[in-house]
């Protein structure tokens, strides 16, 4: 993502390596066990296949029908990690499927391998799920890719002719049920210069909210169909469809200049921040629709918090942190980088959640290696699922990861994220030294002027300046937080954090016989990195769990809560786990 104008510069990912710490090993694990994890499940389901299957209809064609767009995400992650500072090189990979995807296209661009051939329903046949204007926006992004990165030669052609195909049938009237396109639209415009295709992401976003798509039992809010970008107050609907727009929209804003627009979607997000967002920074409270739920709806053991929720949201709060220069957003990306992002994905970077529960209540369940889940909320990381958008999103974002950690402008360059790196290129020379997020050490050297990120849990520190070197000590003491009173689902709950890491209380970790529903712990207590003060309370058993007076347990003893991150729970087998932790009274 490179605007042409807003208040931050975004830096070539090319020109950042991560030398070390909590990044780097996840970037070496994505670069190669995880994308090579995504082609082998891509080819034994048969989705790469589907773009070698032309003209034969709806007989050979496997897969759901987006599933081309992961195809495409895989593309995508291929091209960074080939430019990726000691990233692995997928050339030859790039190549094949470039011809692939090429050799499936229509003579007139259009591009979906579910659509339009003998026996198949017709193009555009469904707008609400059909998803072909959201495939072809993943399309988009990874010709944008191959064009930024110098790989996988041809694809932006294919890319522009898609998209030349989609101004040409879109130019009137229609939305797809699904954003994507917006965003891609806009990138595309960034690369070539074509206005046709900035013109269209403009008409694509103010054609929202106006109940244009066929009615659904989810309602027009499900597909941001029932209230103009313009005019909304707050996210709502599908949370990864609601945020994939909102950037598009930033996208648009940016390049029109169009600062209302920009000014009502920042809005929204604050508006969302403040009442839809869980402490780890997942969105979604819904698993019927994958939705966000009413204000303050945000119950931690039917959190959906969709790990494609978490990747978009890190998309959408840096295009806002570019448009305005406001450092606050890179403190929701530090949230939900290290506790949605990191959480996600398995140490061998071959299993991931696609929902991200805050409350396990009934252990986790081993799954088989060898075959795709059908369910997507709760349990335990799955290989794959039927539908596994979320993988290939994160080793997209994990190989450009470089770009959003440093941003420049005229002044000086800016560093929201820590992590041991070097950044070179276009007169900047700038190192970074710490163990964030395990420590709160940062030291960065440059030969430019810098300016630092200072998180709002770090209220009140300070930078030191001396000579070409800033130095920032962040408190890493692990604090209490407690939820807005008008979270119904936690209210009478704290939870422990340690810088930008959610804590939490998994089974595994406690004494024999402490079960996780039967525990309160002592907020007046400081707590521990590792393990809180606590007791264990065994309810009276009774016929029926409502009494006209207060119940009095049956006995209570002090117990030692264990604490570990959020994000390395559910690695050492089955178990149940718990973030909100109800207190003593």
């Amino acid at each position: 993502m490179f605007p042409s104008r807003g208040t931050l510069r975004p830096v070539d990912p090319r020109r950042v390596r991560i030398t070390g710490g909590f990044w780097a090993q996840r970037q070496a694990v994505n670069g190669s066990a995880t994308i090579e994890h995504c082609r082998t499940w891509l080819d034994r389901l048969g989705w790469t296949g589907n773009f070698a299957a032309t003209g034969t209809g709806t007989s050979r064609r496997r897969g759901r029908e987006f599933s081309d767009s992961e195809v495409y995400k895989h593309v995508e992650a291929m091209c960074w990690e080939s430019v990726r500072p000691g990233g692995t090189n997928y050339d030859a990979r790039l190549d094949e499927l470039t011809a692939m995807i090429a050799g499936a296209q229509a003579a007139d661009g259009y591009l979906h391998t579910a659509f339009g051939r003998p026996g198949q329903p017709e193009r555009y046949s469904d707008l609400n799920f059909g998803h072909e204007l959201y495939c072809a926006g993943h399309l988009i992004q990874a010709g944008v890719a191959a064009a930024r990165t110098g790989r996988a030669d041809g694809l932006l052609a294919v890319a522009r002719r898609a998209a030349d195909h989609i101004c040409d049938t879109f130019a009137d009237a229609r939305i797809c049920g699904h954003p994507e396109i917006e965003t891609a639209l806009v990138e595309l415009f960034r690369v070539t210069g074509e206005q046709r295709y900035l013109d269209q992401a403009a008409r694509f976003v103010d054609r929202r909210g106006h109940r244009s798509l066929p009615e659904h039992e989810f309602g027009w809010r499900y597909f941001q169909d029932a209230v103009p970008v313009r005019d909304g107050e707050v996210f709502h609907g599908h949370s990864v469809r609601a945020l994939y727009l909102a950037a598009g929209a930033v996208d648009v804003a940016v390049e029109t200049g169009d600062d209302a627009l920009l000014r009502a979607v920042a809005g929204q997000f604050d508006r969302t921040l403040a009442r839809r967002t869980y402490i780890t920074g997942g969105m979604g409270s819904r698993h019927l629709d994958e939705s966000f739920g009413d204000d303050f709806v945000l119950p931690p053991d039917r959190a959906y918090s969709e790990t494609c929720a978490g990747v978009a949201t890190v998309m959408l709060a840096h295009r806002l942190l570019l448009a305005t220069g406001d450092l606050r957003y890179g403190d929701i990306v530090d949230r939900v980088l290290h506790n949605v992002i990191a959480t996600a994905v398995a140490d061998d970077g071959q299993a991931f959640f696609y929902a991200n529960t805050l409350h396990q209540r009934t252990p986790t369940e081993a799954v088989p290696p060898d075959r795709e889940q059908l369910r997507f909320g709760g349990g335990p990381r799955a290989p794959w699922f039927e539908v596994s958008c979320c993988l290939n999103n994160v080793a997209r974002l994990l190989a450009s990861l470089g770009t959003y950690l440093v941003t420049e402008d005229d002044a000086g360059v800016q560093v929201h994220h820590y992590a041991p790196m070097t950044v070179e290129g276009d007169g900047t020379r700038l190192t970074v030294s710490t163990d964030y997020p395990e420590g709160g050490s940062v030291v960065v050297t440059a030969d430019r002027a810098v300016t630092v990120r200072v998180p709002a849990w770090a209220h009140g520190t300070a930078p030191a300046r001396d000579g070409d070197q800033v130095r920032l000590e962040l408190p890493m003491k692990p604090r209490w937080t407690f939820p807005d009173p008008r979270v119904d689902a936690t209210r009478g709950c704290a939870a422990v954090e340690v810088g930008p890491v959610v804590m939490c209380a998994e089974s595994v970790d406690q004494e024999d016989g402490v079960t996780l529903d039967d525990i309160q712990v002592d907020t007046s207590v400081a707590p521990e990195a590792t393990a809180v003060k606590g007791r264990l309370i065994r309810p009276v058993e009774r016929d029926w769990p409502y009494q006209s007076g207060n119940d009095t347990p049956e006995s209570s003893e002090p117990i030692v809560v264990t604490l570990v991150p959020y994000h390395r729970w559910a690695r050492r087998g089955p178990s149940t786990m718990r973030i909100w932790l109800p207190t003593t009274p």
